[in-house]
């Protein structure tokens, strides 16, 4: 095996539900691994997450990063528990890690899979696919600000939270969204912020993706306001492609549209470095669900499906789109989990996933 065809992947299970789905995607990459014979990789698990917080102070190692920006991927959990405050578990890990290594683009697929009831009343649901692309670093989530006052007495304190958009982080998160247009059969972006009413960073928005767009002569555009676009996703969901938004906003579309599909469950991502100086890491969008952990219940489609978006990244492109045929087989013969209306296990759902990958090797 050439050593390019072989992966460290660094796994952070995380908390809750988060090491039952990650150990059913490493189960599909290593069948995979196996059958195709064409790659290899090992994994180094790092047990950060709330859990390390309560016993070490931190939610994880002072030199975590350090520890794995040589790894080739980081494949990820879910973070989160209710001892521990989400702001404090969330800057702690996850947004330590997409900020540490400059992952800007969050890359969030929304696709309704056959035999999971949408929640649209829409004609041709299982022909919606669209793919919302994430300002990651700045924006909203820049993290800068502070809390002050609070010697004034109470009430009297203050709270600061300023949005950070420079031109270069928003110009390469929109050129990415117009060369990932350009790999799609319909070649259309849609641009969205709220500039009507933040004047500043958003207008700079708005200006550097004119701009961009008079690059790609052959992608046709649009632009919304969010609010507007959130109406578009439950109203014309048919006329989205590529939709681009800074940090909050399409955070909050991208679980609208997964919701829309129907579960957070079964949605994707990928937190991507482009330029080869980090890893780039990937995830379920779903959070770490406590109450269902350890039931053997929870929809592992979502961190299966970010495997896939992994092995595309790592450049096997043909063994991504067979993980996304396996899992439309799946939910097509009604292997569902509880979510989205079934009553299949977590381990029943990654079967019936390895399954259909068996036939079409068996069928080669």
């Amino acid at each position: 095996m050439d050593v390019k065809n072989h992966f460290r992947l660094a796994v952070i299970p995380g908390d809750g539900i988060g090491e039952e789905v990650i150990n059913e995607g490493l189960r599909v990459i290593d069948h995979l691994s196996k059958t195709s014979n064409k790659f290899t990789f090992e994994s180094d698990y790092f047990p950060w997450g709330c859990e390390y917080y309560l016993e070490n102070g931190k939610m994880m190692a002072e030199d975590g990063l350090e520890q794995i920006k040589n790894h080739d991927a980081i494949y990820f959990g879910a973070v989160g528990y209710p001892s521990v405050p989400d702001h404090i578990s969330l800057w702690g890990l996850r947004l330590a890690i997409c900020q540490g290594f400059d992952q800007w683009a969050n890359i969030r697929p929304v696709e309704f899979l056959p035999g999971i009831e949408g929640k649209l009343n829409h004609p041709n649901k299982e022909e919606l696919n669209w793919v919302l692309v994430r300002e990651n670093t700045e924006g909203e989530y820049s993290g800068v600000g502070g809390r002050n006052f609070t010697g004034r007495g109470p009430g009297k304190e203050v709270a600061v939270q300023s949005s950070i958009f420079t031109e270069e982080g928003c110009e390469r998160v929109i050129r990415h969204a117009f060369e990932l247009a350009l790999t799609r059969k319909r070649k259309k972006v849609t641009s969205v912020t709220k500039s009507n009413a933040q004047q500043h960073g958003m207008v700079l928005w708005d200006e550097v993706f004119e701009r961009v767009s008079k690059d790609y002569p052959k992608v046709e555009t649009d632009k919304w306001l969010v609010d507007a676009m959130a109406a578009r996703f439950v109203l014309h969901p048919e006329e989205l492609e590529v939709v681009v938004a800074s940090n909050l906003h399409a955070d909050i579309l991208s679980d609208l549209g997964s919701a829309l599909a129907g579960s957070l469950g079964i949605a994707p991502s990928a937190n991507l470095h482009l330029d080869g100086r980090f890893p780039s890491m990937f995830e379920s969008v779903h959070g770490s669900a406590p109450d269902i952990a350890g039931k053997g219940i929870a929809n592992p489609i979502g961190t299966i499906g970010s495997a896939a978006l992994m092995l595309e990244h790592l450049g096997h492109t043909e063994e991504a789109q067979l993980i996304n045929d396996a899992i439309r087989s799946t939910t097509k013969s009604g292997i569902l989990t509880a979510d989205v209306g079934g009553s299949s296990t977590t381990k029943e759902v990654t079967d019936s996933i390895i399954s259909h990958i068996s036939k079409r090797y068996a069928k080669v």
